[in-house]
């Protein structure tokens, strides 16, 4: 087996370390260690396959990871996937929504789900609401007329 090869399984150890991590890190090593398999594939002496595997993992920590993570950035100012992507999000109420009687569903891109009102109103069959949270499989709404920043439906 020769050095490149010794490399080449490093950085494919680190691939599938990072298939299990989150952050990016253990994959800026592996670009590192693809480096200095190149590096060794070349016959460069091991001093310069250390300084190909330091310099392309340094660059990568500062220019490929930022992009990585703003790329796969979740949350309030990322990409927004599943029930949390429905937040903001106009409906439609299906079904009378009643904290007293504990009714109220509303839909929303073409699925039916069950509502409560924030702020504990009653809201008629056919006005448009704001999803405004959601709990369990429960979406807390409230009326679109109260609130002027919507997302369409």
């Amino acid at each position: 087996m020769e050095v490149w090869h010794i490399w080449a399984i490093i950085a494919l150890v680190f691939v599938i370390i990072e298939i299990f991590t989150a952050g990016f890190a253990v994959l800026c090593l592996a670009f590192g260690a693809a480096a200095a398999s190149v590096a060794a594939a070349c016959q460069a002496s091991f001093t310069w396959q250390i300084v190909w595997f330091s310099a392309v993992t340094l660059a990568a920590f500062v220019l490929v990871r930022p992009l990585l993570l703003k790329a796969f950035k979740r949350g309030r100012h990322g990409r927004e996937s599943g029930v949390d992507a429905l937040i903001g999000r106009q409906a439609m109420v299906t079904e009378r929504i009643s904290p007293a009687d504990n009714t109220g569903r509303v839909a929303i891109d073409g699925d039916d789900w069950k509502a409560v009102s924030e702020d504990g109103h009653e809201i008629d069959k056919g006005e448009k609401v704001t999803v405004s949270g959601v709990e369990s499989v429960v979406l807390k709404v409230k009326d679109c007329k109260k609130d002027n920043t919507l997302k369409p439906y």
